[in-house]
């Protein structure tokens, strides 16, 4: 019989990511309607969707982001003719500009991380360090209508299911653990991604999280 409490385990909602960012990043666009579809019904709102698919741009790049957003629009009208209206979400609120925006994404990539972020590859190439700040940390993590255990929780399955990205995923699984997820959920989503993803995935995300010093 399980020791783990109902709040350690993750919600339906909180699976859901898991596929839907997996498969939007991973292009496998039949699957991520499925996905979408059971996210739907496990309680994400459109808007919850939107934000996770938006967010992919920054792992993925625009192709897929946006021919995942395509495949959201497909669902919401599929549903709507089956009878069933989403609810659509609270929005995004103001977001910062101009300067303001690498300020705001600076402080936020400090607080994701724990500590400010540097490194050699940041002096070599100054602009991508530029981007991180505003595009990723300012433009997407201001928008405060997905949180960012939601948004890690992205990350990491969006960072599972692709190859050759290793050092990002052991990252936001820092993060994910940082913003206050606990192993036992990070265990649970590699599960989720197990039996909904594949087994590749699955296992990128227990190696990741294995590599965390257990609290």
């Amino acid at each position: 019989m399980t020791t783990e409490t109902v709040t350690s385990r993750l919600s339906p909602k909180q699976q859901a990511i898991g596929p839907i960012a997996a498969f939007a990043a991973t292009g496998d666009l039949p699957r991520l309607g499925a996905a979408l579809d059971s996210g739907l019904d496990a309680g994400l709102s459109v808007g919850d969707c939107k934000e996770i698919l938006v967010q992919m741009y920054a792992y993925a790049g625009f192709p897929r982001a946006l021919n995942a957003l395509g495949v959201l629009m497909k669902t919401v009208e599929a549903r709507k003719q089956r009878g069933i209206n989403d609810p659509e979400g609270a929005g995004p609120g103001p977001i910062p500009e101009g300067a303001e925006l690498l300020a705001v994404g600076t402080a936020n990539q400090t607080r994701l991380t724990g500590a400010p972020v540097k490194g050699p590859v940041f002096e070599f190439a100054p602009a991508i360090d530029q981007y991180l700040k505003t595009h990723l940390f300012g433009d997407i993590f201001a928008r405060t209508n997905l949180d960012w255990q939601s948004r890690e929780l992205a990350t990491v399955a969006a960072l599972a299911a692709m190859t050759g990205v290793e050092p990002q995923l052991l990252s936001h699984t820092q993060i994910s653990l940082h913003q206050g997820l606990t192993h036992q959920q990070l265990r649970q989503f590699a599960e989720v991604l197990a039996k909904r993803v594949g087994p590749e995935a699955a296992a990128r995300a227990r190696t990741a999280l294995d590599q965390q010093p257990a609290k």
